[in-house]
């Protein structure tokens, strides 16, 4: 029954796990199950879905009204959370959690994604799937493999010379002002990824699809900007929308325990021992597009986001009753987790292995 709930995208691998630890996550399936969080949310998401061409069709429309001025800026801003809340809904959709059909939520996903947002549904369902299947396990989870901020000592140990050193001990300062760079990062990630030679479905409507949004948006800035103010539109645009996706998504694995490549994790532990929830209200649950119950999400990812909220606390007290470390934080300690957490591997500390909370928490 497992197998059932456990399944990210269709490629996810399947992980063998020790009996006890099978038969844990089996019982509190059934649980969520018999509490109906899995049925599907038609009506929340066809409204979300049917906002998102109105919305961009009257961003659009007050865009070109405003015309050529430095106010422009703060539509740029306004563009990045429209288009961050917009991959939101496309992640929900990769995830299988709008539609019963694998057919529409992929294509949903595609329109979503490389359409409205510009981002790769390949180049995402690539990198996702692994970073599902083995989340801060070194060597498999590609979000703690990064080319510029290093997550483990050994990381540290291949970026070596003295300007390498220099910033590694200073890497938290750095953190939040590169994720400025973020937004630019995926958009050529994406497109990298559609024009190499691996294997990727629906190559040519991907590429169609991005030429059209990265290509159109940047046509219609020059048309209705001078190329001085198009030029800044697009930088503030593009690094709000980094800075906002990198936020969202930084709270939810950094700082929490490292997994060894020789280590072996029934699939409940797996999944909650290296995750972290994000305490706060419904603006916090919109804001960050559920990813603040990353526990939930990482133990049903299929699961329609506005029942994570209900599923926490079902989930939180089975962890609890089995003595398995559940942890939840305000979002704004759970940055002062990071940047500790990357300063400390930046200066050479040799065991990464445990978060500050972690170890306060397995203390008590």
């Amino acid at each position: 029954m497992a197998g059932a709930f456990v399944s990210t995208v269709d490629s996810l691998p399947q992980t063998p796990t020790p009996r006890r630890g099978n038969s844990e996550f089996t019982e509190l399936a059934q649980r969520i199950q018999e509490s109906g969080l899995l049925r599907r949310r038609y009506g929340y998401y066809w409204t979300k879905l049917l906002l998102v061409p109105v919305t961009f069709a009257v961003c659009i429309w007050v865009f070109v009204q405003i015309g050529d001025t430095w106010w422009q800026l703060a539509t740029a801003a306004v563009f990045a959370v429209l288009f961050t809340q917009t991959a939101f809904l496309g992640h929900d959709a990769a995830h299988r959690q709008i539609f019963q059909s694998g057919r529409w939520n992929d294509w949903t996903t595609l329109v979503l994604g490389n359409l409205f947002v510009g981002l790769s549904y390949g180049w995402w369902q690539h990198k996702h799937t692994r970073h599902h299947a083995n989340p801060n396990k070194q060597g498999s989870d590609p979000d703690i493999e990064l080319p510029v901020i290093a997550f483990t000592p050994e990381q540290v140990d291949r970026r070596r010379g003295p300007l390498a050193s220099w910033l590694m001990a200073h890497q938290g300062a750095f953190f939040f002002p590169i994720l400025l760079l973020e937004g630019l990062s995926l958009h050529a990630s994406g497109v990298r990824r559609v024009f190499s030679g691996e294997p990727l479905k629906r190559r040519a409507v991907e590429i169609a699809f991005l030429a059209i949004r990265i290509g159109g948006f940047v046509t219609l800035t020059f048309l209705v900007l001078s190329p001085g103010v198009a030029a800044a539109f697009l930088g503030v645009q593009l690094g709000l929308f980094g800075f906002y996706m990198g936020s969202s998504f930084a709270p939810n694995h950094k700082g929490m325990p490292l997994v060894p490549k020789s280590m072996k994790l029934d699939f409940l532990r797996r999944q909650v021992m290296m995750s972290r929830n994000i305490r706060g209200s419904r603006v916090i649950d919109v804001a960050m597009g559920g990813l603040n119950y990353q526990i939930e999400h990482h133990l049903f990812p299929s699961m329609p986001r506005p029942h994570l909220r209900r599923a926490a606390p079902i989930v939180a007290a089975y962890c609890r009753d089995r003595d398995v470390p559940y942890l939840e934080t305000g979002l704004f300690e759970s940055y002062g987790i990071v940047l500790r957490y990357i300063n400390h591997v930046g200066l050479g500390e040799r065991d990464p292995f445990e978060c500050p909370l972690a170890a306060q928490r397995q203390a008590i």
